[in-house]
Parts: structure tokens; sequence; C-alpha cells
């Protein structure tokens, strides 16, 4: 059950991507927006390129991750390796709760 929680937050394809980074600019710009209140002229200013500054940055990363994951896929397909997703079930499993199970 965790672990259908947890591919909940996987970033699997590019439209996710860049919905996440869509989030992270128009909070960037919101806190940006705030600096140039507290911090009137060149330093709010400097504040907040910063702030949408890193928004770029974290969309390239993302973006770029999603890439190689892909790529890494295809030559596992290639090269006739199961994905990481195929071992971790097909393998056996030794805890007490399968034994018990076998067994009735």
């Amino acid at each position: 059950m965790l672990r259908k929680v947890a591919r909940l937050f996987v970033i699997k394809t590019h439209w996710e991507a860049y919905m996440i980074i869509y989030a992270l600019a128009t909070g960037a710009v919101q806190r940006g927006q705030a600096y140039l209140v507290q911090f009137p002229g060149t330093g709010g200013q400097l504040l907040f390129l910063a702030c949408t500054g890193a928004v770029f940055m974290a969309g390239a990363k993302i973006l770029d991750c999603i890439k190689y994951e892909k790529a890494a896929l295809l030559a596992r397909h290639r090269h006739g390796m199961p994905n990481v997703a195929t071992i971790r079930h097909s393998a056996p499993q030794d805890d007490a709760l399968t034994a018990g199970r076998e067994a009735a």
C-alpha cells in the first residue's frame, strides 16, 4: 500500500513536470512580489529575479531527469533487461507473512 502512495509522488511524464514547474513558478512570483514590497528598490528586484531564476534551474533539472530516466528504461528494454519494478515484483519474499500464506 505504501508503494502505491509513493508512486503518486513520482513525476513520469513531461505534462506532469510542466504542471509542477508551473506551480513552482506561481509560488516564486508570489514570493518575489512580497520581496518587492518588503525591500523596495534594487534589493527587492534582485530577490525577485533570484526566486524566478531558481524555478528555471529546477525546471531544467526536472525535465533532464525525465529524459534520462526514459533513456535508461529504453536501454534496459533494448538489452532485454527487466525494469526495476519487474525485479521487485518477481523476486521471492522470505518474510513471515509469505511463509504463513504458503503453508495455509
